[in-house]
């Protein structure tokens, strides 16, 4: 019963993804159907202003809503069980504003804006995010409860959001493409050339990612099963929190910070499953986080067309009351 429950879940998430892709694609200021998609893509079209808008502009963003999705659902699952807490996650930790910090230094200040300096860009993000991570780890170190822990990250959060608009606001806005919808949160004018990039680099970690699931399912018992079992938990943890940081780093890079995605998917997938085996919640974290921002990004552009939202904002109107009853049910559980 477990296994065929196993395979629903995975079926549904593909088909999800797959009508959701359609939708994103379809959907807009002007409305393409299925059937006109399915030309576009054989290259049998005939209206080229629509082959252009689906082929430059709405399919490139769907498959980074799906990437990035599936990336920080990862980052956030590997920081829960990091920390063998589920309400650990980049954004809830200070990851993602320490991220976004120095993405936009970066813009600022040394690529003038650019967008295509891929490589320094998601460098820049990876050093926030490891500056961000190692002092939440050195709280830990002195304080075990994660409730402070959850504090020191927000309080990490605000200082380096604090900053980042400071950046923002005196940047010299003919110079910098899209910062200031970036900074809060937008997968606004991602091209092929993005979405080529953060494949390679996303692609990569969630297979070194799957790679540790065996130790991941020893180390959920204990570090001190771990080691009876051969593990080398030190190595194993530095592993661990090095593809956490970078998961998270390359979202931020590319889309600003997602609040909530990487805590909220986790915990509904594994209710959906009914198992914590990484090596069955990898993928699946990897889908369903695809599929919450691809959700969440169709409502931004749509909800209030033609403005468009922040996508941070619709994440966290449906991630955030996914904390807040993961909090009571942990709180009332205790009493």
């Amino acid at each position: 019963m477990k296994r065929k429950n196993i395979a629903v879940v995975y079926i549904v998430l593909v088909i999800l993804i797959l009508v959701l892709i359609a939708m994103n694609v379809g959907i807009g200021t002007v409305n393409i159907s299925p059937g006109e998609i399915w030309e576009i893509l054989r290259g049998t079209a005939g209206n080229t202003t629509n082959a252009s808008i689906v082929m430059s502009v709405r399919f490139p963003r769907a498959l980074s809503a799906l990437i990035l999705g599936g990336a920080l659902a990862l980052s956030g699952y590997c920081m829960q069980t990091f920390f063998h807490n589920p309400i650990a996650g980049p954004f809830m930790l200070g990851i993602s504003s320490g991220s976004k910090l120095t993405v936009a230094l970066f813009l600022v200040f040394f690529a003038g804006g650019a967008s295509g300096s891929f490589f320094f860009m998601i460098l820049a993000a990876f050093a926030g995010a490891l500056a961000s991570m190692g002092f939440v780890l050195g709280v830990s170190v002195k304080v075990r409860r994660m409730s402070i822990l959850l504090i020191c990250g927000v309080m990490i959060g605000y200082i380096c959001s604090a900053i980042t608009d400071l950046v923002v606001t005196f940047a010299d806005d003919s110079n910098i493409v899209n910062l200031r919808n970036w900074s809060l949160g937008s997968l606004s004018g991602l091209g092929w050339d993005d979405v080529a990039a953060m494949s390679v680099i996303v692609i990569t970690c969630a297979v070194l990612v799957f790679l540790l699931s065996k130790p991941m399912t020893a180390y959920a018992m204990g570090e001190n099963y771990a080691r009876s079992m051969g593990v080398n938990v030190r190595r194993f943890q530095v592993e661990l929190i090095l593809l956490a940081s970078f998961l998270a780093a390359v979202v931020t890079a590319f889309a600003g910070p997602i609040s909530f995605v990487g805590i909220a998917v986790p915990h509904l997938v594994k209710n959906a499953l009914k198992t914590t085996r990484p090596a069955i919640m990898i993928p699946a974290s990897f889908l369903g986080g695809g599929v919450f921002v691809l959700l969440c990004d169709l409502l931004a552009r749509r909800m209030f067309a033609p403005t468009e939202l922040s996508i941070s904002t619709v994440t966290a109107v449906f991630g955030a009351p996914v904390v807040i009853y993961m909090l009571v049910k942990r709180a009332t559980s205790r009493e």
